[in-house]
């Protein structure tokens, strides 16, 4: 298996853990919000909400497209301290998917 359908199986467990876990939306935040110069926008939309609308959508074109992957990825940290607190396990959930799209980037 690729490191492109590794990227697109994990990108559809991150979405369906989204989903199960109601942090999914169907309608975009503003266009302003998307495009934050901050990292992970985070003045502009919560975390959930940066996975869906930015890092999601990024790199599903990057897989549709065949297009080269970023050389590291680093979201655990962000992701640990966004959903601290959150104890569900459905959180817990997201939590691993996304360890493991940083595992496949180091």
């Amino acid at each position: 298996m690729t490191k492109h359908q590794q990227v697109a199986d994990l990108l559809l467990e991150l979405t369906d853990g989204l989903k199960a876990a109601d942090l999914w939306q169907d309608s975009r935040p503003p266009e302003q919000a998307l495009q934050s110069q901050q990292p992970f926008a985070l003045d502009t939309l919560d975390f959930h909400q940066w996975l869906q609308f930015i890092f999601i959508e990024k790199m599903q074109i990057i897989v549709q497209q065949q297009l080269s992957m970023p050389s590291l990825l680093c979201l655990t940290p962000i992701a640990e301290e966004a959903f601290s607190g959150q104890t569900s396990d459905k959180i817990t959930a997201i939590l691993q998917v996304i360890k493991r799209i940083d595992q496949l980037f180091e």
